[in-house]
C-alpha cells in the first residue's frame, strides 16, 4: 500500500541536531531522529512510505528565506518524493512579500506554528495572513497545546470559520493535548486533520473516536519526523484501522485529494 507522511519536519544538516532537540526539549520527548533528509530517506525506506510532505518553522521572520530556500531546493532534488510546505511567520511587516515569493517558488502550501511563533491563531496577524493566503494553497497549522494560549481548537475554529474557501490541515487531530475539543465543529467545517504527535499520549480507542468525528475521508496519515519512528506510527494504527479502503484513504488518497483540489484552484 503507497504511503503518504503528511507532517514531517526537516532541517539542514548543520543544524538538524540542534532543531530537534529543541522540539524534544519543547515537549519534554526524545526524539527518534536527528532531522537530517538523508535520516527521513532511510527511515521511509524503512516504513514503506514513498512520499513526504516537509517543512519547517520559521521562529523569528528573519529565517523565513533562507528556510524556504532550503525547503525549495530540497523539494527540487526530490520531486517524486517531496511536498514543500513553505514557513511565514505573521508577525513580519513583510508577510505579503513573504507569501509571495513562496508562490512564485513553487511551494506547495504554508506550514504555520502558533505556539512556536508566539501569535494566536484567531488573532489579527493570523487573519492578515490567510486573507492573503486564501484559496490559493493548502494550509498545514498546529492546533492545540494546554500549556499555551495561541492554539487552541476553538482558535483554529473561528479562524476556519472566516475563511471558508481555505483548505486547512489541523495538525494532531486538531488539538494536541485537547484532543476532542471542538472535534465536531471542526469536523463541521470539512477541514483536514492529521494523526501526528497522538497515538502516544490517547488510547486506540480515542484515536478510533475522532477518525469516526473527522471521517475517514479527511483525515491524513503524519508521524512528525523527527519525533516518533515512522514504522511504529504506521504499526499501531493498521491496529486501528477498521479495512483496507480507510487504510487506503488516510494514508495516501486524502492527501492526493486535497493536492489536486488545491492545484486546480491554482490553476483557476
Amino acid at each position: 500500500m503507497k504511503i503518504i507522511d503528511a507532517h514531517v519536519h526537516i532541517y539542514p544538516d548543520k543544524i538538524a541536531q540542534k532543531a530537534s532537540q529543541s522540539i524534544s526539549d519543547f515537549y519534554n520527548l526524545d526524539a527518534a531522529y536527528d532531522g537530517k533528509v538523508s535520516t527521513l530517506n532511510e527511515a521511509c525506506e524503512l516504513a514503506g512510505v514513498s512520499q513526504c510532505l516537509v517543512h519547517s518553522v520559521a521562529t523569528n521572520p528573519s529565517q523565513v528565506g533562507s528556510i524556504n530556500s532550503f525547503i525549495r531546493k530540497t523539494a527540487m532534488q526530490h520531486p517524486r518524493k517531496f511536498f514543500g510546505f513553505a514557513t511565514v511567520h505573521p508577525l513580519a511587516k513583510d508577510i505579503e512579500f513573504q507569501i509571495e515569493n513562496a508562490v512564485a517558488a513553487g511551494l506547495s502550501g504554508f506550514k504555520l506554528h502558533p505556539d512556536f511563533q508566539k501569535f494566536f491563531a484567531d488573532g489579527h496577524e493570523a487573519m492578515q495572513t490567510f486573507e492573503i493566503i486564501d484559496g490559493r494553497l493548502p494550509v498545514l497549522i498546529h492546533a492545540g497545546d494546554n500549556r499555551k494560549p495561541y492554539s487552541g481548537p476553538e482558535r483554529i475554529l473561528k479562524l476556519c470559520k472566516a475563511f471558508p474557501n481555505q483548505t486547512v490541515i489541523a495538525a494532531h487531530f486538531g488539538g494536541w493535548s485537547q484532543w476532542g475539543k471542538q472535534a465536531k465543529e471542526l469536523s463541521s467545517l470539512g477541514l483536514y486533520v492529521d494523526t501526528s504527535s497522538s497515538q502516544a499520549f490517547i488510547s486506540p480507542e480515542k484515536i478510533r473516536e475522532l477518525i469516526d468525528i473527522f471521517t475517514s475521508e479527511r483525515v491524513l496519515f503524519g508521524t512528525d519526523y523527527p519525533i516518533w519512528n515512522i514504522k511504529n506510527e504506521i504499526e499501531m494504527l493498521n491496529r486501528i484501522l477498521r479495512d483496507a479502503t480507510e487504510a487506503e484513504k488516510i494514508y495516501h488518497l486524502n492527501f492526493e485529494k486535497l493536492m489536486s483540489e488545491s492545484n486546480n484552484k491554482a490553476i483557476r
